[in-house]
């Protein structure tokens, strides 16, 4: 448990003097794109799923490192997994030195990775973007063809190939040209679908989006890979239905086509398995390429790509790789993390979460007019917030306000969807089960206040 405990605010308000001034010293040295005011936060320290700021005021951290922080802040096995590397060596370049972190690591994911193929093989790179792209690069080797498609609230980074897959525009403002051969079909949103559609008719509703964007747009021969969130995460924490998924497989099989699932996000035990692409492995359904980065390395930068042997023996020497990827401290720290998260069930802990999550939110929902709708997986869960439930319009100015009541109680909450109306649940997997309940209790007191403040009747 944290030695943190709880989340205590000491100052009369946040931020207190000592952040306020790190933060003046921030908008004086980096450039103001980077210098949001949304989370006013100079961290000292953190512990768990606690944080402490310069000032001494004490937040649970419901965002994570978006994501990053699975087995907590600072863990201690980790920390002495990394320095007894850096003992040894900081670096080498593994195309000119091998070094059997990289190896070893390589090996347990080829284990690990539920993807399609009796043999695998894994390399690495140092972020999800880089991850995504060289998932792409291979899909490209191994069809011989440059079409990739995409889907309606992707987000898979920031280069410039990963801001054309991404689907937020805001994040690519005066960044083009992007590449061409990029095509977007409807995510299957089952919230926002259709009116008076059955759930099955939803998803052949969205199949069918799916074939008239690749016949109408592209043709099936051209396209390389379907790149996918099994749960999207900047696009509102939606889990794809295994039944789309089924038709997606079978439609990309059909074509030749390869399916890769992006779990940036929700990989590393997020979802209640390892990997969310387990859930599609227990289908029948197993995607060709996964790409994971995120909490895989603990909070030092490294990612991961995997396929079947005969897909990744197809890649033309040069085309993959990178001074940094896999870097001897990066491998460590994932090696570790993979250890603690096997050995201490962390898939568990997520299925533990989200079974209190779900009930909690769900009371919620029954209660609260703004709430429409509460989805996700294990420990990855999305509240979608509307001006009425009935026409579903999204609300970001409610979310927006909730955000910042919460953050002044010692609460971290952050956005996601396309029109910012929904909080996502990014909590460290090792937050205590006290912590979640007064994570809870902090929530909806912030919903009640932004409810009021806003005038709104319950």
């Amino acid at each position: 448990m944290s030695e943190y405990g709880l989340p205590q605010i000491v100052t009369e308000k946040v931020p207190g003097p000592k952040s306020r001034e790190l933060l003046k010293r921030r908008d004086e040295a980096i450039p103001g794109a980077l210098c949001g005011n949304t989370y006013p936060i100079c961290i000292k320290r953190g512990d768990g799923a606690i944080l402490e700021d310069l000032d001494g005021n004490r937040f649970l951290d419901w965002i994570g490192g978006v994501g990053v922080l699975n087995i907590g802040y600072s863990n201690q096995e980790v920390i002495e997994a990394v320095k007894e590397q850096s003992d040894k060596y900081f670096h080498t370049f593994f195309n000119v030195v091998v070094h059997e972190g990289y190896v070893k690591l390589a090996e347990k994911f080829n284990k690990l990775m539920p993807v399609r193929g009796e043999d695998k093989k894994t390399y690495f790179a140092n972020s999800g973007a880089e991850a995504d792209e060289n998932a792409i690069k291979v899909a490209k080797a191994y069809t011989k063809r440059s079409h990739i498609i995409c889907f309606s609230g992707a987000f898979h980074g920031r280069t410039n190939l990963t801001m054309a897959l991404t689907a937020k525009k805001s994040y690519a403002i005066g960044m083009g040209p992007f590449p061409e051969g990029i095509y977007r079909a409807d995510y299957p949103y089952m919230y926002r679908a259709p009116k008076g559609l059955e759930e099955g008719e939803a998803i052949q509703y969205y199949i069918d989006r799916l074939k008239k964007v690749i016949n109408e747009e592209t043709r099936p021969e051209d396209v390389a890979a379907v790149l996918m969130e099994p749960v999207q995460g900047e696009g509102g924490f939606i889990p794809a239905p295994i039944e789309y998924v089924k038709a997606l497989r079978r439609f990309c099989d059909e074509h030749g086509i390869l399916l890769i699932a992006d779990e940036v996000q929700c990989g590393n035990c997020r979802t209640g398995k390892y990997f969310a692409s387990e859930y599609w492995a227990e289908a029948g359904v197993a995607p060709d390429i996964i790409a994971t980065a995120k909490s895989m390395g603990a909070g030092i930068p490294i990612s991961a790509i995997t396929a079947s042997k005969e897909i990744m023996d197809a890649v033309i020497p040069g085309t993959i790789g990178g001074t940094y990827c896999g870097n001897p401290l990066a491998a460590q720290a994932a090696l570790k993390t993979l250890e603690i998260m096997t050995r201490d069930d962390y898939a568990g802990k997520a299925a533990h979460i989200g079974e209190i999550l779900m009930k909690e939110y769900g009371k919620m929902k029954e209660k609260y007019p703004v709430i429409g709708d509460v989805r996700g997986i294990g420990a990855m869960i999305g509240m979608e917030f509307v001006k009425d439930k009935e026409s579903k319009e999204p609300y970001p100015e409610f979310v927006n306000g909730m955000i910042q009541t919460a953050l002044q109680k010692g609460l971290l909450l952050e956005n996601a969807g396309s029109a910012g109306n929904v909080i996502r649940f990014l909590a460290p997997l090792c937050i205590t089960d006290e912590q979640l309940e007064m994570g809870l209790k902090i929530y909806e007191e912030s919903i009640l206040e932004t409810m009021k403040k806003l005038n709104i009747k319950n």
